[in-house]
């Protein structure tokens, strides 16, 4: 692969990975019995979609360590977005969301296979539990099979761990902060956990520590990386109200209905008058809210200006992200590419 990076070029690596290891998997399960057919179908569907942004990271995490392209990497890389995929899942059954890219998610989509059988949305549910589970598996699969020799992935393990730690314990919050009163500072926390640190700076690491990256270097990955993962799902808390389900594949309603604890809210929170208050306490977790309750969420965030805020808060985490970058010992094609990164990040349609 060039010095530089070629967003087309490089998700088409990585789709060409997935894509063949998961169909080997499906194969396995479609063997076991044929009556696993959905639940291979929806293992198939997990990776579908997605810029690859997770595996870019790791992969120029290894590359600005000075490391050279290298197809085992790059199946290496491939792993972090069979995390995701498996968080995709998990996160679509948490918040019972019925769409995403636009097409049913796994637990709704399962339920088709089960139309005929008692309980089918628990059911549904639980298949959809177990695809999530094992995607996670497989991401552990295709690490330690990529190719990279034994011992560079065993400096990568405490990472990997590390990882799972956090993305639990970000999920775990955001369900604990669910319908509580609306606050900043949790909201950012719930962000940096659920989202920003397996997004952007784990995969970062781990692609470095796989190259054998120094300190230095590592802590300047945490530097562009924690505030790079915020400035992206600050994008998805706007996305979410404001964005066009056409191009978000998700039901703007959603964030409403389910009164999640995300930054926006809570800015549009902090700067509510008591009246303002009342109305979104009114809105905020009901489930029978339709367009005109969303509308009138948006019409109180937007005469706040709290939209406008979280734009401040995304630029100001973009540009500590690009500025820790001329901190760091890193090659100027590495600096370039991991540039286009953040920008790509922070600003993506979906």
């Amino acid at each position: 692969m060039a010095d530089r990076y070629e967003a087309a070029a490089f998700k088409a690596r990585i789709d060409e990975v997935l894509t063949g290891f998961v169909a080997q998997e499906a194969d396995e399960l479609l063997s076991i019995d044929s009556a696993l057919r959905p639940v291979a179908e929806q293992v198939e569907a997990a990776v579908a979609d997605g810029k690859r942004l997770r595996a870019a990271f790791c992969y120029w995490g290894w590359r600005a360590a000075g490391q050279p392209d290298s197809d085992a990497l790059v199946r290496a890389a491939a792993s972090m977005e069979l995390v995701h995929a498996a968080a995709v899942v998990h996160d679509d059954i948490i918040d019972d969301s019925p769409l995403r890219h636009g097409r049913p998610t796994a637990h709704v989509a399962l339920r088709t296979a089960l139309r005929q059988r008692p309980h089918t949305k628990s059911a549904a549910r639980s298949l959809a539990m177990l695809v999530g589970d094992l995607l996670m598996s497989l991401a552990g699969q295709l690490f330690v099979t990529s190719g990279l020799p034994a011992a560079y992935l065993a400096r990568a393990r405490p990472l990997w761990a590390a990882l799972a730690r956090e993305l639990v314990a970000g999920e775990c919050l955001e369900i604990l902060r669910t319908g509580a009163v609306p606050d900043t500072d949790t909201s950012l926390k719930v962000i940096r956990y659920k989202t920003a640190k397996y997004t952007v700076e784990q995969p970062l690491l781990i692609g470095g520590v796989l190259a054998g990256a120094g300190e230095r270097l590592r802590e300047g990955y945490s530097s562009y990386g924690v505030p790079l993962g915020e400035a992206f799902q600050l994008r998805d808390d706007l996305l979410g109200l404001y964005g066009d389900p056409a191009d978000t594949g998700k039901d703007g309603l959603d964030d409403v209905r389910a009164h999640r604890p995300t930054a926006l809210l809570a800015e549009t929170w902090r700067l509510a008058n008591d009246r303002e208050r009342e109305q979104l306490s009114g809105l905020l977790g009901r489930r029978d809210v339709g367009a005109d309750g969303l509308e009138a969420v948006r019409e109180v965030m937007s005469r706040l200006k709290a939209p406008d805020r979280i734009e401040q808060m995304i630029r100001r985490r973009v540009e500590e992200a690009t500025g820790a970058l001329h901190e760091m010992p890193i090659p100027d094609y590495a600096e370039r590419a991991l540039t286009t990164l953040a920008h790509s990040a922070s600003a993506r349609c979906r």
